[in-house]
């Protein structure tokens, strides 16, 4: 006699219960790094306006002539 082996059936609601624990986890994982990213960026933003701001004083200090007016 051969053995029937035993099979469930998957339902509807077990498909979507795992694929719901699937997306919370994902949106977990998501809601975790965007504030490690916001604070990267904004960060770098900073920096890169420090250094343009710097680099613009710098080459404003080359170009200036200055004159100085003596009386007699």
């Amino acid at each position: 006699m051969a053995k029937q082996a035993m099979t469930t059936r998957i339902t509807r609601d077990d498909l979507e219960r795992s694929f719901r624990s699937l997306q919370d986890g994902a949106k977990a994982r998501v809601d975790e790094k965007k504030s490690t990213i916001a604070t990267a960026a904004s960060i770098g933003g900073l920096l890169i306006v420090l250094l343009v701001f710097l680099l613009g004083r710098r080459s404003g200090r080359r170009k200036t002539t200055l004159v100085e007016i003596r009386r007699v």
